[in-house]
């Protein structure tokens, strides 16, 4: 079931999310490698930490453009290749005491989606743990809205909104983050009711991901030591 442009193209998402935007900005204009410095990895949030406004916001356009680009335009670049794919017969239900969980038959239309989120969770895992970076990398978070700008445009719009409601008035990015990938699924749900089973799991997992990956994040926050980002300085 898994065909040849399949794997070509999820290892081009992983090879797309493996590109550490932070790290050749960082050594390429400043000769500093972000990872050695504030909250040691290689994301958005820690670029506009150390090398300051400009390169943090060159850094986290280059991070939400390779998830975009993995998931939309690697996906239908390669999606005429599964129109002709022979495919087995699968039916899969399952119901917890009477109520559905997961309903999914295979078909063509429906194999696009899990195409998608393979295409997008590999492009995750290779901003965390980027091949050209010695897998270290950052938290994903502006790699996963440019997937989630692909996937789901208006919820990924909704959940920005609300990152920066929340960091507006708390100035902490990490729980910016936090607030927004955990409304996300309920927006996927209720708001825009989406009724595939794919992207609600997708939805979920992007709020299990962002909440691993913040997890000293969340440490800091409870013990009142997360760091605050207030216009172009940083303070505690």
């Amino acid at each position: 079931m898994i065909s040849f442009e399949f794997i070509v193209g999820v290892v081009i998402a992983y090879l797309l999310g493996s590109i550490p935007s932070a790290v050749i900005i960082g050594k390429l204009f400043y000769g500093i490698d972000v990872r050695e410095h504030g909250s040691k990895n290689s994301g958005a949030t820690n670029t506009f930490r150390v090398l300051g406004k400009k390169p943090g916001i060159i850094v986290l356009l280059i991070d939400v453009f390779k998830g975009y680009l993995a998931v939309f335009v690697v996906g239908y670049l390669l999606k005429s290749s599964f129109a002709e794919m022979s495919l087995p017969d699968f039916v899969w239900n399952y119901s917890i005491f009477g109520t559905q969980i997961f309903n999914y038959q295979l078909t063509h239309e429906s194999f696009f989606p899990v195409f998608q989120i393979s295409l997008a969770v590999s492009a995750v895992i290779g901003h965390i743990y980027p091949v050209f970076a010695g897998f270290r990398g950052g938290k994903g978070v502006a790699t996963m809205l440019g997937i989630l700008i692909a996937l789901q445009p208006i919820a990924a719009i909704i959940s920005i909104i609300v990152f920066v409601i929340v960091f507006y008035f708390s100035r902490f990015v990490s729980l910016g983050s936090l607030s927004g990938a955990l409304l996300y699924p309920f927006v996927v749900r209720y708001v825009i009711n989406t009724d595939s089973m794919i992207y609600i799991y997708f939805s979920f997992f992007v709020a299990i991901l962002v909440v691993y990956t913040h997890r000293k994040n969340i440490k800091r926050l409870l013990n009142g030591e997360e760091t605050k980002i207030v216009l172009n300085s940083v303070k505690k």
